[in-house]
């Protein structure tokens, strides 16, 4: 078996610190993204959700070298990776146990967000579905 419903869900790329602004205007400007106002805030990271029309997002972060919040310089969730939603996030941990891929997680519970490797080194976060902002059709009416 393999994991299954699986949605895209964002992209995470990093800024250079101090150039949020050029790079928000450039996303604005030139990609046509707007921020997402209900993005939530990370204590010391800058950062942008922007909302793409395909009902995706782009994640900017502002830093360099290893995040405070990494386990290791391998395991850093401000690292560039893609982020994958599934149906059942303890499904998902399960299967990947018995596929024995080597995994590390984030949070807690429904909420929590399990991060892995590819054979190429790519970083890949899965989360469950209806538990972040990045769809913006699963967003809570305001």
């Amino acid at each position: 078996m393999t994991l299954r419903g699986l949605e895209a869900h964002h992209y995470a790329i990093r800024m250079k610190p101090g150039a949020e602004a050029e790079t928000l205007k450039f996303f604005r400007d030139v990609l046509g993204l707007e921020p997402d106002e209900g993005a939530r805030e990370i204590p010391d990271v800058p950062l942008f959700w922007l909302d793409v029309e395909n009902d995706t997002q782009v994640h900017l972060f502002s830093m360099t070298g290893v995040s405070k919040y990494a386990e290791s310089p391998e395991r850093d969730p401000f690292s560039h990776h893609i982020a994958l939603g599934v149906p059942d996030i303890f499904e998902a941990r399960d299967e990947l146990d018995r596929l024995g891929v080597d995994y590390w997680s984030a949070g807690r519970g429904e909420r929590q967000q399990v991060f892995m490797n590819d054979p190429n080194g790519n970083m890949i976060e899965l989360h469950q579905i209806g538990t972040c902002r990045c769809k913006s059709s699963q967003r809570p009416s305001v």
